[in-house]
C-alpha cells in the first residue's frame, strides 16, 4: 500500500521518470561502444577501461535492492530525486575526466555514481508508477517506462557512435542536462511511501561483504590476465573474493533481515528464472567484444560500428510485446528457450571472425537484430516465471533479487568477455585457432580476430548453461493461464 494522496500520474511526471531511465540506459551505456575512443583520448589501458565500462552495472546491481527498500521507507520521490543528483554528479565527472594520472580515479568514480543513480531511479520510479497510475493508464505508463529501459539499451551503441563525432564528453554533459530536466519535471510530485507493513532493518554487514566480494571478483575477471593470476595482486583478489563470499553467506544465513534472502532459492522456478536471467544479460559481453573488433580489427569508426546495431534497437522494441503474447499462449518455458536459442544463433554468427570485413558487417547486422529478438522473446516470460510463483510476502524481495541479477549479469558478462578478449589479444598463444579457421583477408589483425572468437565463445557457453537451467527448473506448465 502507499500513502493515500489524491493524486493521479500525468505525462509531465511520466516523462521526467523516463528521462531518469534514459540517463542510464541510453547515455551511460554508450561506453560499450565508445570505450575505444575514450581510452585513446584519456591514455588509459584496456583493462582499466573495461573496469570503468562494467562497474556501473555492478554498482547498479548491488544497490538496487537497497534503494528499493529505502524508497518504500523514506519516499519514492525523494529517492528518485537523489538518483538524479547522482546522475548529474557521475555524468559531469565522466565528461570532465582529465587526461593523465587522475583519469582512472575520476572516470571510475563518475561511473560508480552513474550506477548508483540507476539503482535509485529504477525501483523507485516503478513503485511510483504503481502508486499513481491505475488500470490501462498504468499499463501505458509501464510500457513507456519499459521502452525507455529496453529501447535505451538498444539504441545506446548507435547513439554513442553518432555522438562520438561531436566528442564523447558531450554524451555525458547531455546526460547531466537530461537529469536536470528530469528533476524539474518531477518537482511538485506528492511523496509516496509504503505503509501498512513493517519496515525491514538495513543489513549493513550483508551489503558491505557482498559489495567487497563482487568488486574483488569484477577486478579479478577484468584485469586478472593483465595482473597475473599467480602474482601477489592476483592472489590477493582471489583470496578477497573467496573470503568475503564466505563471510557474506554466513552473515546472511538464517537472518531475518537479510540483504539476499536465500530461502527464496528453495523455489526452483524462481531460481531457474533468476540464474538464466543473469546469464542472458551476461551475453551483453558480445556487444563490447564485437564492437571493439569492428573498430580495432576492421578499422570502422565508433559511428560506423554503432550503426550496425540499429537492428538490435528496433527488434527489442518491436518484439518485446510478442514475448508477452507467447507467454499467454505457450507458458514461460518455450519462449524462454526460444529466446535463448535465438541469442545463441546471433553469437555463433558473430564468431565467424575469419571472414572479410564487409562480410562480417553483414553477419553483424543480422546477429545484432537476432540478439534483440531473442532478448525480447525471453524478457517477459522470464520475469513472469520468476515472480508469479512466489508468495505475496516474498514478491518484493524476489523482484529486487531478479532485477539485481539483470544488472550483475550485464556487469560480469561485459567484464569476463572484455577481460578474456584483452588477455588473448595481448599475445599469440591461440595460434591453434588458425588450424580450425582459415582467416581470409588481412593477416595483421588475425590475433585480434582470434581473441574475439574466444571472447564470444564464452558468451555461447553462457547460453548453453541458461538453456540447460531452463529445461531443468522451469516446468511446461509455468506461466500458462487456465483459459
Amino acid at each position: 500500500m502507499t500513502n493515500s494522496i489524491e493524486f493521479k500520474g500525468n505525462d509531465k511526471l511520466l516523462f521526467g521518470i523516463i528521462l531518469g531511465v534514459l540517463a542510464f540506459w541510453l547515455f551511460a551505456q554508450t561506453t560499450l561502444n565508445i570505450n575505444v575512443d575514450m581510452a585513446k583520448d584519456l591514455g588509459m589501458d584496456a583493462s582499466m577501461m573495461n573496469i570503468a565500462v562494467s562497474i556501473t552495472a555492478l554498482f547498479s546491481g548491488i544497490f538496487i535492492v537497497v534503494f528499493g527498500g529505502l524508497a518504500d521507507k523514506v519516499g519514492r520521490v525523494k529517492i528518485i530525486r537523489i538518483g538524479f543528483y547522482f546522475s548529474i554528479i557521475g555524468s559531469l565527472l565522466v565528461g570532465l575526466t582529465p587526461v593523465g594520472n587522475a583519469a582512472e580515479a575520476v572516470l571510475i568514480t563518475g561511473r560508480i555514481f552513474q550506477g548508483l543513480s540507476a539503482a535509485a531511479i529504477m525501483p523507485a520510479s516503478l513503485a511510483l508508477v504503481k502508486a499513481y497510475w491505475e488500470g490501462k493508464e498504468r499499463q501505458r505508463a509501464i510500457s513507456l517506462w519499459s521502452m525507455g529501459s529496453w529501447g535505451g539499451s538498444g539504441f545506446a551503441a548507435l547513439f554513442g557512435g553518432l555522438m562520438v563525432s561531436v566528442g564523447w564528453r558531450w554524451i555525458f554533459f547531455g546526460a547531466a542536462a537530461v537529469s536536470v530536466i528530469g528533476l524539474i519535471l518531477i518537482k511538485g510530485t506528492p511523496e509516496s511511501k509504503a505503509i501498512g507493513k513493517e519496515h525491514k532493518k538495513t543489513d549493513h554487514a550483508g551489503i558491505i561483504t557482498f559489495m567487497l566480494a563482487m568488486i574483488a571478483l569484477q577486478i579479478l575477471m577484468t584485469s586478472g590476465a593483465h595482473l597475473g593470476f599467480t602474482s601477489v595482486a592476483g592472489i590477493v583478489l582471489i583470496a578477497a573474493t573467496l573470503l568475503f563470499s564466505i563471510l557474506f553467506y554466513y552473515i546472511e544465513k538464517g537472518k531475518n533481515y537479510a540483504f539476499i534472502d536465500f530461502k527464496l532459492f528453495k523455489n526452483m522456478i524462481f531460481t531457474g528464472a533468476t540464474i538464466s536471467n543473469f546469464l542472458l544479460n551476461g551475453t551483453a559481453g558480445i556487444l563490447i567484444v564485437s564492437l571493439i573488433l569492428l573498430q580495432v580489427g576492421g578499422n570502422l569508426s565508433a559511428q560506423e560500428a554503432g550503426m550496425l546495431t540499429l537492428g538490435y534497437a528496433i527488434a527489442i522494441v518491436l518484439f518485446i510485446r510478442m514475448g508477452e503474447k507467447m507467454l499467454q499462449r505457450f507458458g514461460a518455458r518455450k519462449p524462454m528457450i526460444w529466446g535463448s536459442l535465438i541469442v545463441g544463433v546471433s553469437i555463433i554468427l558473430l564468431m565467424f571472425t575469419n571472414v572479410m570485413t564487409d562480410t562480417y558487417k553483414i553477419l553483424a547486422i543480422i546477429a545484432y537484430t537476432l540478439f534483440g529478438v531473442g532478448l525480447a522473446f525471453y524478457a517477459t516470460p522470464s520475469t513472469d516465471a520468476a515472480l508469479s510463483n512466489l508468495p505475496e510476502d516474498q514478491a518484493g524481495a524476489g523482484s529486487g533479487i531478479y532485477k539485481m541479477a539483470s544488472s550483475l549479469g550485464a556487469a560480469f558478462g561485459v567484464a569476463v568477455s572484455a577481460g578474456i578478449f584483452a588477455a588473448f589479444n595481448a599475445g599469440d598463444n591461440i595460434q591453434w585457432l588458425e588450424g580450425v579457421l582459415t582467416f581470409v583477408g588481412r593477416q595483421d589483425n588475425v590475433v585480434v580476430r582470434e581473441a574475439a572468437t574466444i571472447g564470444l565463445g564464452v558468451n555461447l557457453m553462457m547460453i548453453v548453461m541458461a538453456i540447460l537451467i531452463i529445461l531443468i527448473t522451469i516446468p511446461k506448465s509455468a506461466g500458462k493461464t487456465n483459459d
